[in-house]
């Protein structure tokens, strides 16, 4: 069997600080921007083409230093638009090629993949330490304090060991009785862990266990514990350096939200006008009715969930403006949290002929700036998030569509239902060059200062978990390995750490197991799982090309796929095999001359010889090296 190919010999730009200097540009600036060619490349001419005002325009590049290896070119763009697209025109042996986000293409090319500079602040720079680790507040933990509560009426109550409801009534109305202090007695955990955001789903009272359908957003729910308690959680988390996200839905309230029941009843109050209430005779999807006959749209035809109407004053003065508004207010003391994750982002301010949601992510960020200046806004977008990823407002996604359904796709068993999660049919097991793709497809159409900061996930609340999806421990330790050295930052859904399962989003939302933990592990904590977290989760936090580095795909096959990450400081090598494959030699000038190459993780082997580095074809497997000081 030969060894698989590499790509190095193909020209390589990405929007990192090898290629394109830090800091956000404004209108007007020229930045210098610099793509490596390789000598073998045969490239000889180079040409940078953006667009200004919907018009191409082409500068020839310059050649610039360059090493035995390669040669580098730059060129100036003018950032004459908020968005200013680029990509680099090759000249060479067979006739011009373009070079864009998703690679090198010996035809034309739409701007789709384009590289992008942009005038938006990128999110800030906490967001890419540690990890974000995400607690969905019911199935944490519980205080002393939680046995002293009542069971609301809306609920069952469930014994903490209790398999979670996938589906039905229960699925909603199952309640454990996790609370905010709870978190707060088993901080050491995340710590340990090097969680460097706690994101919690919503704390607002509500009538079920997500909260998702909140009655008010004055108040923490008392059955969490109320504001005392989520203060206690934001000194706590603030002490230990780390940061607090909130969750808020700004596309609709619960039913049983003080605004609505205002709503209906009084026509004439402004609360009324804050809601979207639908023509019967129209379209009557997502559409409900109420007990007196009035049509109102809500999230997916879930008449529990009215959606709010961003056309009236009064949804942006109660969920923005008002100086008691929750957007600003929970930013403030005594909470202080760091930014806001915002549910179903993407439906927000979106209905039939009207679209106000990049308005809605702008004024968001604003606001939250206002409070907070360094503070970060998140979208929650299960689909295409591109073009709202581009507008201004939101920082990042969590990105469902870039890294986790990607690499479910080359990671899940064959045929495993939570792979296709959402979708009507069984899920597919892909090629490495699909998963690829996919990623690059959905990278190449924002600027990278979002592909840097996106949220990525194996799974969250809403989606089945990684270890049911892959179904082997050993895919699932090449899907942590992908997470932990993917440009981004790693979102981990409490309990993965431990080898949770779940079938789908409400299946997954499994309780802590704590007494096994205090045991030393069992059926529900796996201990050598959470070790390989805990290092993966070390190992990014130690290198700053994991954290902050570009990215340059080196082979795509389809078990295995091997990657650089680069900072102007250091070069580190992933390699990543679901299964046995052919191996690859990869050129000796990616190690610094006289240096070791330095394990970082894993047991892929990496031999270094006159032939260049030789990586084998061991798997499934994984192996992160650190090669050189310099890129």
């Amino acid at each position: 069997m030969h060894p698989a190919p590499h790509l190095l010999d193909l020209p390589h730009h990405d929007g990192s600080a090898v290629h394109v200097p830090p800091g956000t540009p404004r209108l007007g600036d020229s930045v210098l921007v610099r793509v490596r060619v390789p000598r073998d490349s045969g490239v000889e001419r180079v040409w940078v083409r953006s667009v200004r005002d919907g018009e191409p325009r082409l500068t020839e590049a310059t050649p610039d230093a360059g090493t035995d290896a390669d040669r580098w070119f730059t060129a100036d763009v003018v950032v004459h638009n908020p968005v200013t697209p680029y990509r680099f025109l090759l000249d060479g042996p067979g006739g011009y090629r373009w070079l864009n986000g998703r690679g090198v293409h010996d035809r034309d090319v739409s701007d789709a993949g384009d590289f992008r500079l942009t005038t938006h602040a990128p999110g800030p720079a906490w967001m890419g330490e540690g990890l974000v680790y995400q607690i969905f507040p019911d199935r944490f933990a519980r205080s002393a304090a939680a046995d002293a509560r009542p069971v609301p009426d809306w609920a069952v109550a469930a014994q903490w060991e209790d398999e979670p409801a996938g589906t039905g009534v229960l699925a909603g109305t199952q309640y454990y009785g996790g609370d905010i202090d709870g978190i707060v007695e088993h901080l050491d955990h995340l710590a340990a862990l090097g969680v460097g955001t706690v994101y919690l789903t919503p704390v607002f009272p509500g009538r079920s266990n997500h909260r998702y359908d909140a009655s008010t957003f004055h108040e923490v729910d008392p059955l969490l514990g109320g504001d005392e308690a989520y203060a206690r959680l934001a000194e706590a988390v603030h002490a230990r350096g780390m940061r607090l996200m909130g969750d808020i839905t700004t596309n609709h309230t619960g039913e049983g939200h003080e605004w609505f029941a205002t709503a209906l009843a009084d026509p004439d109050s402004p609360e009324h006008a804050m809601y979207v209430w639908a023509d019967p005779s129209g379209d009557t999807t997502d559409v409900s009715t109420t007990a007196s006959g009035e049509h109102y749209a809500s999230w997916l035809g879930f008449g529990s969930l009215p959606k709010l109407d961003w056309g009236a004053p009064e949804t942006w003065r109660r969920m923005v403006t008002d100086p008691d508004a929750p957007i600003g207010r929970y930013l403030r003391p005594p909470f202080e949290l760091d930014g806001w994750r915002v549910d179903v982002a993407n439906m927000t301010g979106r209905w039939a002929d009207q679209d106000r949601t990049h308005a809605v992510a702008r004024e968001l960020r604003a606001a939250i700036e206002r409070e907070r200046p360094d503070g970060a806004l998140i979208a929650e977008h299960f689909h295409d998030a591109i073009e709202d990823l581009r507008a201004g407002g939101w920082h990042a996604n969590m990105n469902y569509t870039g890294f986790t359904r990607p690499a479910w796709s080359w990671l899940a068993a064959e045929g495993s239902p939570a792979a296709a999660h959402g979708l009507p049919v069984a899920g597919a097991r892909r090629p490495g060059g699909a998963m690829v793709a996919a990623m690059r497809e959905f990278d190449s159409a924002v600027p990278w200062s979002v592909t840097a900061r996106q949220w990525n996930m194996l799974g969250s609340h809403d989606t089945p978990r990684l270890r049911t999806t892959v179904d082997s421990d050993a895919a699932a330790e090449v899907a942590a390995a992908l997470l932990f050295t993917y440009p981004g930052t790693p979102v981990v859904f409490a309990g993965d750490e431990i080898g949770a399962t779940g079938d789908n989003g409400e299946h997954a939302r499994t309780t802590m197991a704590w007494d096994e933990e205090a045991r030393g592990g069992g059926p529900r904590w796996d201990a050598e799982i959470l070790e390989r977290y805990q290092r993966l989760s070390a190992m990014r936090r130690g290198s700053a090309a994991l954290r902050d580095g570009g990215l340059r795909w080196a082979v795509v096959e389809d078990d295995a796929v091997v990657f650089l990450r680069e900072t102007p400081s250091e070069r580190v090598l992933v390699v990543l095999a679901r299964g046995p494959w052919a191996g690859t030699v990869l050129p000796g000038h990616l190690l610094d001359p006289g240096a070791q190459r330095e394990r970082l993780y894993g047991d892929v082997g990496l031999d270094v010889g006159p032939d260049g580095l030789t990586v084998d074809g061991a798997g499934p497997g994984v192996g992160v090296f650190r090669l050189s000081t310099a890129a």
